[in-house]
C-alpha cells in the first residue's frame, strides 16, 4: 500500500500515531516493546528510570492514539505494540538519527 491509497480518516489517524510517538521518553518505550514484548508499567518504568506516575501518562497516551494495546493478566497489565510493523518507525527514528 502506498500514501496515495490512503483515505483522509486513514492519514488523520497516521498522524495522530506519529503526533504520539513524537516523544523521546515514548520512542523510549516502544524501543522496550519491540519484537513482540510485553512489558508492566513498573518493567517499563524501572528500565528507563522514571517515575512510575510520567510512565502511566506516557502509556495512556500512546494506548489512546492507537499505538499500543494492554491486556490484564491477574494483578498485572501488560502493554505491547498494536501493531507489529510499528517497530519498522522504531528502527527507521534510529537509523535517521544516525550522523552523516
Amino acid at each position: 500500500m502506498q500514501i496515495k491509497d490512503l483515505t483522509i480518516e486513514q492519514l488523520e489517524k497516521a498522524a495522530s500515531m506519529l503526533k504520539a510517538i513524537a516523544h523521546p521518553m515514548r520512542i523510549a518505550i516502544l524501543n522496550h516493546l519491540e519484537d513482540g514484548k510485553k512489558l508492566t508499567v513498573t518493567e517499563i518504568h524501572e528500565l528507563l528510570q522514571i517515575e512510575q506516575s510520567t510512565t502511566s501518562h506516557h502509556l495512556g497516551i500512546l494506548k489512546d492514539k492507537g499505538v499500543l494495546c494492554s491486556k490484564r493478566e491477574g494483578k498485572n497489565t501488560y502493554y505491547f505494540l498494536k501493531h507489529d510493523n510499528l517497530s519498522s518507525i522504531i528502527n527507521c527514528i534510529g537509523n535517521c538519527t544516525m550522523g552523516c
